[in-house]
């Protein structure tokens, strides 16, 4: 593993032409910071009007590709979730000019929920996010739970056919067959999309198949935060130079 001081280096990216590219943005790490408690995190209005403008510049092309379920999305971002196309639970839920495509529920989900709720109750510095599709277990607050966290959620995805998800801070249980990447060429596939080239943003590991599904289509992707290794061509190092950077391409 690359030590902290000899991480890559990314460029940072060239200015965006409304004309030729379509936005992929994930969500918490990309467009808001991330916080300990996920459920307390909303759009402030710097936000919601860049998601508006960039809506209006990009003709459309402009997506949100977020492990959060659409619902949480609606929640946090407010009108303008229903006006820009939103993938949400990594891609399970997509939804574009009102028509919302997503599997059924995971036949095992309620009872991991279940398993991950008891094993919560002796751990109450995680936290825990249930989804539409899925439920994370957060130890941001105590990062020396990483590895038990992990071991019991391996446990607990085998014992009920569910698949796991790594983040920052944070494993998820899901079901198995989607990730961003499927959803960005879902979308592509879209009249609104298919004459774009794909520009991904995003922090996390789950990020990952989105960026090389933009890089492999022709456009590129953006890893925001310290650098790793990646699918990404360029990099941004934080929330404020990702909203600068796209606040360019409306000016």
């Amino acid at each position: 593993m690359l030590s902290r001081s000899h991480q890559p280096v990314l460029a940072p990216p060239p200015a965006l032409d409304p004309l030729r590219f379509g936005l992929f943005i994930d969500f918490d790490g990309t467009l808001v910071p991330l916080v300990d408690h996920p459920d307390l995190v909303r759009a402030d209005g710097e936000l919601i009007d860049l998601l508006a403008a960039l809506h209006a510049r990009f003709a459309g092309r402009v997506a949100i590709v977020s492990g959060r379920s659409i619902a949480q999305l609606d929640a946090m971002i407010g009108d303008v979730a229903s006006a820009i196309a939103v993938a949400g639970s990594h891609g399970a839920e997509v939804r574009l000019d009102g028509r919302l495509v997503e599997p059924e529920r995971p036949a095992g989900l309620d009872a991991a929920i279940a398993e991950v709720r008891g094993y919560g109750a002796g751990h109450p510095e995680m936290y825990i996010e249930e989804k539409s599709h899925g439920v994370a277990m957060h130890y941001r607050k105590a990062p020396i739970l990483e590895e038990p966290i992990r071991r019991r959620a391996a446990t607990i995805a085998e014992r009920n056919g569910l698949e796991v998800q790594p983040g920052k801070m944070m494993v998820e249980l899901r079901g198995p067959g989607w990730d961003k990447g499927q959803a960005v060429e879902a979308l592509l596939a879209e009249p609104h999309f298919a004459a774009s080239l794909p520009v991904m943003i995003g922090d996390d590991l789950t990020d990952e198949s989105a960026l090389r599904v933009a890089e492999d289509r022709g456009g590129f992707g953006v890893l925001v935060g310290p650098g790793r290794e990646t699918a990404a061509r360029f990099g941004l190092a934080d929330v404020g130079s990702v909203r600068r950077w796209l606040w360019e391409a409306v000016a």
